[in-house]
């Protein structure tokens, strides 16, 4: 049975903040706002916990395109092989936002990940979701939660979630109404910024 933990965006409560990331540490998984969808996470240091996810998603763990949520672009470097000094300006640009960025990994992501050669970044604008990883002390790994239902892709009310998902996860944050429409995905690793999904962010390339 999944618990349900009502955080203000405006001001998150320290001590709340603290219990989520309890749940972290012990391998639980998490859904909790961003400032696009609701997303599912967990650790990203914590294998058990990928395994669950993976498994809830149906996919092989090792083939899964998780996001990296980061509090800001200083965890960068610990996960994404050096950038140019346009990319990072871009970065800089557009983040805290609706992104989801497609980068080149390096040798210190996490083992299950080390075939990968990419890793996706978000910096979300919601100050739940980044008070949660500065608490934690590293990303926590990020997967929007879908819905069958064929004309809302994306639940967004929390009840309803920890409705559907009670059984699956160890904790639904209730950050309000989240929004139905997904971050703007763009790939970094080529010659040319890449639109691969058109989201909820506008681009700023220049």
């Amino acid at each position: 049975m999944a618990s349900l933990i009502r955080i203000y965006e405006e001001n998150p409560n320290p001590k709340d903040i603290k219990k989520v990331v309890d749940v972290l540490r012990k391998g639980g998984l998490i859904i909790y706002p961003t400032d696009t969808v609701y997303g599912l996470g967990c650790d990203i240091t914590n294998t058990s916990a990928l395994e669950r996810i993976a498994q809830i998603k149906q996919v092989k763990l090792d083939k899964a395109n998780f996001s990296f949520i980061c509090e800001d672009l200083s965890n960068l470097s610990d996960y994404v092989k050096q950038i140019s000094s346009p990319t990072f300006k871009l970065l800089k640009r557009n983040l805290p936002g609706p992104f989801t960025f497609i980068l080149p990994g390096n040798n210190n992501l996490p083992n299950v990940f080390k075939k990968k050669k990419t890793v996706g970044i978000r910096v979300p604008d919601n100050n739940i979701c980044r008070a949660i990883v500065r608490e934690l002390g590293n990303p926590i790994v990020s997967t929007s939660i879908k819905d069958e239902d064929e004309v809302i892709e994306y639940t967004t009310d929390p009840e309803l979630i920890l409705e559907k998902w009670d059984k699956l996860v160890d904790l639904v944050i209730d950050g309000g109404y989240g929004d139905n429409i997904a971050s703007t995905v763009v790939d970094l690793t080529g010659d040319e910024p890449e639109i691969i999904r058109e989201g909820k962010g506008s681009i700023e390339l220049m």
